[in-house]
């Protein structure tokens, strides 16, 4: 086994780091842990043998006070993965889909065959096999009976690949692709609990106040200066809170350079922290004042324009904290009020 110390672990991701699943993730919170141990592989913890699998976490449980240890709670397996430096993945904070053979569908390899797999405290084949049964519940806003598995492979790699990734199972159920390792030691207490505050899909607000301007304009993202080139001329003329899922609500502030003349106009996505607005996308909508509307999937939103050819639209969609904007899309239906 391994000794983790014990120390601070950045739990979760924070909103400024990404990808996040803010709806399942706790926001970079700081967690003391107390020291323990942890296997350094799946069970059966060897080297060269295929994890144990299609267990149900009770059964799990029960192997490892067999051999005088316990599950893991969920903490202490993100701590053990994070390390002391509290990287995103366990090689560093850059994903590299080599490492642990992640971004597929999980599948039984022996233990220790992805020699870069490893996080800083020695703790080997985290992620790219199978996943691990811990002994915390889903604690997600729900009240039900998951409990949360950690680790695992997914064609989504750069996301799942995460220490901060989790996902709920229930625990009587059995899977070729979920196993476990075991912790010894006193039990850490600390779980996985967040509040998901929900609202409105899209809201508009009346006006862009002149400090978010003002906090807009100096985050003018490089993407935006082929259209814009002076920040201090975009004048904006509209504003809406997107809320594209729990726990993550966005400004989206369209306005336009030149009005009047030859304008150029679009919608600036931003996410405010604190004294900071983190600028996620720059889409243009031509030579119109920006309209825009969600879709049946909340993180979907339409921005609608123009230009010479016509009337478009494009998808601007919401990608686990990330925005991607689509091309123009001509021939459009009429737009939706919400």
């Amino acid at each position: 086994m391994v000794w983790i110390p014990g120390g601070a672990l950045v739990a979760g991701t924070p909103p400024d780091s990404l990808p996040r699943i803010a709806d399942e993730e706790m926001p970079g919170e700081q967690v003391i842990l107390q020291g323990f141990h942890i296997d350094v592989y799946p069970y059966p913890n060897e080297e060269g043998a295929l994890p144990l699998t299609n267990v149900t976490r009770s059964a799990a449980a029960a192997l490892c006070e067999r051999e005088g240890k316990r599950l893991c709670s969920e903490l202490e397996w993100e701590r053990a993965c994070k390390g002391p430096n509290n990287h995103r993945y366990e090689y560093g904070t850059q994903y590299l889909p080599e490492r642990c053979g992640t971004g597929a569908t999980p599948t039984l390899r022996p233990n220790g065959i992805m020699v870069g797999c490893q996080s800083d405290f020695g703790v080997r084949d985290m992620h790219g096999g199978t996943w691990e049964w811990t002994l915390s519940p889903w604690g997600r806003g729900t009240h039900g009976t998951l409990v949360t598995v950690r680790g695992g492979n997914s064609t989504a790699g750069e996301l799942v690949g995460r220490c901060a990734n989790g996902v709920g199972r229930t625990p009587d159920s059995k899977s070729p692709s979920v196993g476990f390792r075991c912790c010894a030691g006193p039990v850490n207490q600390s779980d996985v609990s967040l509040k998901i505050v929900r609202g409105r899909k899209l809201e508009s607000r009346d006006t862009v106040g002149n400090q978010l301007a003002a906090k807009l304009r100096k985050s003018f993202p490089e993407a935006a200066y082929a259209e814009v080139p002076d920040p201090t001329r975009f004048e904006f003329e509209r504003l809406w809170v997107w809320r594209p899922l729990g726990n993550e609500e966005l400004q989206v502030a369209g306005g336009c350079a030149g009005l009047g003349k030859r304008p150029t106009c679009g919608i600036l996505v931003a996410r405010v922290l604190y004294d900071h607005a983190q600028v996620l996308a720059w889409s243009s909508s031509g030579r119109f004042i920006p309209s825009v509307h969600t879709d049946v999937d909340p993180r979907d939103l339409w921005l609608f324009g123009g230009d010479r050819a016509g009337r478009f639209r494009r998808l601007v969609a919401y990608q686990w904290g990330r925005i991607d904007v689509g091309p123009k899309q001509r021939r459009m239906p009429k737009p939706k009020r919400d």
